[in-house]
């Protein structure tokens, strides 16, 4: 075999490695878990972290809001673009920081977007510079009032802000109910208690008609069961009362179940007997009694009018006075 030859029999080997080393680390479709802090390149403006400690120096309110790494899925635009692209390829535990530019980031600063508006459109509460205000459904800040008239912004607080990310890579989450969890704390900052299960359910499906049968004749169906992979979510007061959750629930489960080998989502509403329970259930046992006219609870209530020196007859003139 000559130099030349051997050379060119070595060539689909080394092409190999090197596709496989293009495709080494995190790629789209994997569940990442980045630890990350944000800021802005000029005014060093903090604009998301995932570190408590740094969200304690900057004195932001953890009341209720948990600081610790994000579960994103890579390539889905979870994170900026740019933060992408440097992340793809790499290993846990590897880190990077990138500029993101404010055109990526929360937009250039637009003066078109500063509008003058009738002072009238603005709740009289804040009438005043630095307000958060929304008319005709657009957010904006009160800049200046004069006379009857108002000058709002509607421009992101961050516009025109290049922004510069720090991040680690945590993670790379394997399991499915850990993936769905974290995309849940993603879209609405909470994660509830959840788990997988394989339920039997019945499905109707449209009988397939012969082929000589009446084009007019209704369709057919029957009923068969199949298995189903489920994923149950407990809900909670802070999901039942999201408004990200009420509106975009069905876009949420449909992405869950792009990324995570569920068939459905199944979200349970738990109510416990403490509580207002136990009491409603009292009252539900009484007005149960008095409905069915019989027993001790008819008789017990009976004697209670009669204790109390009801007369239905008084009632009955009263209301038709009035």
């Amino acid at each position: 075999m000559t130099e030349e030859e051997a050379e060119t029999e070595d060539a689909p080997a080394e092409a190999d490695e090197a596709d496989a080393d293009e495709t080494e680390g995190v790629q789209d479709g994997d569940f990442v878990k980045l630890a990350y802090t944000a800021r802005t390149v000029e005014n060093d403006q903090l604009v998301d972290t995932t570190d408590a400690e740094v969200a304690e120096e900057e004195g932001i309110d953890q009341e209720g809001e948990e600081f610790a790494p994000r579960t994103i899925v890579l390539g889905e635009g979870h994170i900026f673009d740019s933060v992408e692209d440097d992340v793809r390829g790499k290993e846990v535990g590897d880190t990077g920081t990138v500029v993101v530019p404010a055109a990526e980031a929360f937009g250039e600063y637009d003066e078109d977007d500063v509008r003058t508006i009738s002072a009238e459109k603005i709740p009289e509460d804040n009438r005043h510079p630095g307000a958060q205000v929304q008319i005709d459904g657009e957010d904006g800040f009160v800049n200046t009032i004069i006379g009857g008239r108002a000058r709002v912004d509607f421009n992101h607080p961050l516009a025109g802000d290049d922004v510069e990310y720090d991040y680690e890579i945590v993670d790379v989450v394997t399991d499915e109910v850990e993936k769905a969890s974290g995309l849940f704390e993603m879209f609405f900052d909470i994660a509830p208690e959840m788990w997988i299960d394989t339920d039997e359910v019945e499905e109707e499906t449209m009988v397939e008609p012969d082929e000589d049968a009446d084009e007019d004749a209704e369709p057919e169906f029957e009923t068969e069961t199949v298995e189903k992979r489920s994923l149950y979510v407990e809900s909670v007061p802070q999901l039942q009362m999201n408004q990200q959750w009420m509106f975009g629930k069905q876009q949420v489960a449909q992405q869950i179940m792009s990324h995570v080998d569920v068939d459905r989502v199944v979200v349970q509403e738990i109510i416990d007997g403490g509580g207002m329970g136990g009491m409603m259930g009292g009252m539900g046992g009484m007005m149960g009694g008095m409905g069915g006219g019989e027993g001790a609870d008819a008789e017990a209530v009976e004697e209670a009018l009669e204790e109390a020196d009801v007369d239905a007859d008084e009632i009955a003139a009263e209301l038709d006075d009035e």
